[in-house]
């Protein structure tokens, strides 16, 4: 049924808005901020907090800008002595059960209660400081997060995007008046609840009270070491969000940019984390086409179709916590990051003439997910853990201005040779369908000897922020060796954020669709919109990235992964062949079946 507009003026000023909207967009319509510490565009509505109250005309009482459904003829003040009072008494509310250390907090100054606190200049509490009289604790069990109950404000961002968003629900309200909390699951564990380590909640909360677990000093304690040879490896995503917590608006690309700042910081080679996304795609687009064979030629009835990606950590862990029975179709790829562990501690090593021992293999994630993929006991591969330390795209941010490096001013580097060459199919990896599209890039020219029949190979089908999407590629004139793919259809699907991924998985195990090849990532958006982003993320600023991720693709002399000149030779110098039994050795790994707890 069509909406009609409704008429109502805020402030004195006429606006005209959709049937349905809520105050809080009537006044964004108009460009007045209404501030709201559980609102998020991203999520269903709250009015938890009651910081975005204004002042309806005719009412006695204040409402809920983020909540209430505009009217017609309605008439709004959102910044009137009344609203401003209470909006006061309201963040003095707040403050009064929050541990307000923010010296020593980790989202200091970029925390929204604090920004509040300082815009409505809340200078000395009029309520009891009940923060001294509960027992809080700090929950430091995760590898990738931290969760502390003094900073939090119960505005429920944190349980909405959990359970709505991702479809996990590792984070519960608990218990009612002035013992209300945010609960794993009544005192359990970050570590033992199901939780996948996504860090969209970190993303999402406004205060100290979720934050990633922090590698900071142990970095710089291994730069600063001598006899550590220190190696950093940066995600596609990085490169297209960096530049927000370093003064640039989203949607910039800072790829040069970024290596110089690495190695004006001490890193002793800056590499990239691409060139193991060419190499994931030459062992998964094998793994797929032996699985396609198995099946349609040898006719084995248990191959498991559709392969599944297993790129993203977080969504690894749920599947291995909700569809355990799918687990067979997970491909048994590494993620890129962990190859490149793997590889850093062998092949780099060789090559450089060092002792894996003395290696130091620091990973700059979009994700927090990844700092527990590199603690899980299958990547050590290498002899060694593979993957040292992670840190976030934020925490290199904070690393850099450690440094008191001037990042808009420098000049752009290449990264190093040995594993820093990629291609543009590497880069899109950070956005939803990302890996899709390289992989298909690759085996369709593999099999028929022609590129993909799509312009300028920009696979368009699977790209965009559907959440679930389907696409299929007709296979004609193959070569005689692919011969018995000759007039298939290769269906494939593609979802990003873990609610799509359990409605996707659900039908497959249900049988309800069929397809030969799924892509899943756990966060909106993919890899860009990831829990270790730069905060705000929100639909506008991921469009902005995905389109920076895309333009680089596009500039780039080399778009397919197996046109990489560095994994071609990484085949003929040390790993043989895709799904050689070396490459098995270091390159891939298994899953395992998890409980609820």
């Amino acid at each position: 049924m069509a909406k009609y507009e409704v008429n109502l003026k805020i402030n004195d000023i006429p606006v005209s808005v959709e049937e349905g909207a809520t105050i809080l967009g009537a006044a964004q319509k108009l460009n007045f901020r209404v501030p709201t510490l559980c609102h998020h565009s991203d999520l269903c509505l709250a009015g938890n907090c009651r910081v975005c109250v204004v002042e309806q005309k005719g009412a006695r009482a204040l409402i809920a800008a983020c909540t209430t459904p505009v009217s017609e003829g309605m008439e709004i003040f959102t910044n009137s002595v009344k609203v401003r009072t209470a909006r006061k008494h309201i963040i003095e509310l707040l403050l009064s059960e929050h541990n307000s250390e923010c010296t020593n907090c980790y989202k200091n100054g970029k925390c929204e209660l604090q920004s509040l606190a300082n815009e409505y200049r809340v200078n000395e509490n009029n309520f009891l400081k009940l923060v001294n009289f509960k027992d809080y604790q700090v929950d430091r069990s995760s590898p990738s997060i931290i969760k502390d109950d003094s900073k939090c404000i119960r505005c429920q961002r944190c349980v909405r995007t959990c359970a709505s968003l991702q479809y996990v629900s590792a984070l519960a309200v608990a218990y009612k008046g002035d013992k209300q909390k945010i609960s794993t699951f009544f005192e359990k564990s970050m570590n033992s609840v199901v939780c996948t380590n996504c860090g969209q909640c970190v993303n999402r909360c406004p205060t100290g009270a979720l934050v990633e677990k922090n590698y900071i000093d142990l970095v710089w304690d291994a730069i600063n070491d001598p006899n550590k040879h220190v190696v950093v490896q940066t995600a596609p995503a990085v490169r297209v969000g960096l530049g927000e917590d370093l003064g640039l608006a989203p949607g910039n690309r800072v790829t040069g940019k970024m290596v110089a700042a690495l190695k004006r910081m001490g890193f002793d080679s800056v590499l990239d984390t691409d060139f193991t996304a060419d190499l994931t795609i030459m062992e998964e687009g094998t793994e797929l086409l032996t699985r396609l064979q198995k099946a349609l030629v040898e006719k084995e009835e248990n191959t498991a179709l559709p392969l599944m990606t297993s790129c993203s950590p977080g969504w690894i862990k749920f599947i291995e916590h909700k569809f355990p029975s799918l687990l067979p179709h997970l491909s048994t790829c590494k993620s890129p990051q962990q190859m490149f562990g793997a590889l850093a501690k062998t092949f780099y090593a060789q090559k450089k003439g060092l002792k894996a021992e003395n290696i130091v293999s620091v990973s700059i994630m979009p994700c927090t997910a990844k700092k527990y993929e590199a603690d899980r006991p299958e990547m050590r591969d290498s002899g060694f853990k593979d993957v040292d330390y992670v840190l976030t795209t934020r925490e290199l941010a904070m690393m850099i201005r450690q440094a008191g490096i001037e990042f808009t001013e420098l000049n752009e580097e290449n990264y190093d040779s040995i594993m820093g060459t990629s291609t543009g199919a590497a880069v899109i990896f950070g956005a939803t369908g990302g890996v899709m599209e390289a992989a298909l890039r690759t085996a369709y020219e593999l099999v028929t000897g022609r590129e993909v029949p799509f312009k300028n190979l920009d696979i368009v089908p699977v790209r965009g922020f559907e959440g679930i999407k389907e696409a299929k590629i007709l296979l004609q004139n193959v070569k005689p060796e692919w011969g018995f793919l000759e007039g298939a259809e290769l269906s494939v699907a593609i979802a990003h954020s873990l609610s799509h991924a359990n409605k996707l998985m659900t039908a497959i195990q249900n049988k309800e669709v069929s397809y030969h090849f799924v892509e899943v990532m756990a966060c909106p958006g993919g890899c860009l919109g990831g829990g270790g982003q730069p905060i705000p993320t929100n639909e506008k600023i991921r469009r902005k990235r995905m389109a920076a991720i895309y333009e680089e693709d596009t500039h780039l002399d080399l778009r397919k992964s197996h046109d990489n000149p560095e994994v071609v030779a990484i085949y003929e110098e040390f790993l043989g062949k895709p799904n050689s039994h070396k490459a098995h050795e270091l390159l891939h790994t298994h899953y395992t079946k998890r409980n609820k707890y």
